[in-house]
């Protein structure tokens, strides 16, 4: 005679519940890319990053077509603390001049790129690092701001060495990889019409990418729990016409707004949705994408249909 304990029946009854609650959503996202920016706190806690790659295989086993880009800034900062080299930082971008670039080069194609492919694949999946330079990806351009100056009123041209921003993106090495299985990791360095390195905002590439591929959603996995309105409550779906009025009346501001206007441009470039989301909580883009609400901000098409 076998026996067990109610509680362990109650306990499966339960997950049967929620496989039953997900599988509209698993359906919907079969054969559909989704892009997944990778970092901050998410990126840098061992055990976060461990169930990070054990969702994003879970994806990819369901039928979804994950894409991930990541960033690096805390690990670029670590490497060149103990080279000794000097960066300095003009509106939140790296100033990169040509020994800057190599360094970060280094860390993101090299160390961190081969640290997330490497826990994918231990997790089961089937995941290949690439950069923005590898079959061109993405092509780039230097990046240029201006700042004007308080004393004369002028608009001044900032250089901030090799920083970039996405010229075109070529999505076939991509498509060719998803078409046979594998997992893209995308270390944001772009290739320059002369051959050139540029170091590119993660939240940027992410975003580029996205469009290209015309994907279905764009999680940026962030440090917060999305958008939160003036009473720090969570706003857990906005359009884009309506996010512009957050932004007009000051609801929306800081480090928040870079990251939004990337998925606006994704959303108005093809992009089906994008997703603020706290990648500090377990699963996150699970509960994002296979539950009826989601956990973070969902920015959707000026008709907020998705």
């Amino acid at each position: 005679m076998e026996k067990r304990p109610y509680s362990d029946i109650k306990k499966w009854l339960n997950a049967a519940q929620t496989i039953t609650e997900a599988l509209p959503f698993m359906r919907r996202y079969t054969d559909k890319v989704v892009l997944i920016k990778y970092g901050g706190h998410a990126m840098g806690d061992a055990k976060l990053a461990e169930i990070f790659a054990k969702d994003i295989v879970l994806l990819r086993q369901i039928g979804c077509h994950p894409v991930v880009v990541h960033g690096g800034g805390p690990q670029i900062g670590d490497m060149l603390g103990r080279l000794k080299v000097k960066s300095e930082f003009i509106d939140g971008l790296r100033v990169t001049d040509a020994t800057t670039v190599e360094i970060v080069e280094m860390v993101l194609c090299g160390t961190i790129n081969k640290q997330v492919v490497t826990a994918i694949n231990r997790a089961g999946g089937s995941a290949v690092g690439i950069s923005g330079k590898d079959g061109n990806l993405i092509q780039a351009r230097k990046l240029r701001r201006t700042r004007k100056d308080v004393e004369s009123n002028i608009e001044k041209i900032l250089d901030l060495g090799f920083v970039g921003e996405p010229r075109h993106v070529n999505p076939r090495v991509l498509t060719n990889m998803l078409n046979t299985g594998i997992i893209p990791v995308i270390a944001p360095i772009g290739v320059g019409l002369n051959g050139e390195t540029f170091n590119i905002n993660a939240d940027t590439a992410a975003g580029a990418v996205a469009s290209a591929l015309r994907a279905e959603r764009l999680l940026m996995m962030t440090d917060v729990p999305g958008v939160l309105d003036k009473e720090g409550n969570l706003i857990s779906q906005i359009s884009v016409d309506e996010l512009e009025a957050l932004r007009q009346d000051g609801t929306i501001s800081g480090g928040m707004i870079p990251k939004l206007e990337t998925c606006v441009s994704a959303v108005k470039d093809g992009v089906g949705a994008a997703v603020i989301l706290d990648g500090r909580q377990p699963h996150a883009m699970l509960l994002e994408i296979f539950t009826d609400r989601g956990i973070g901000t969902l920015i959707t098409p000026a008709n907020g249909v998705v």
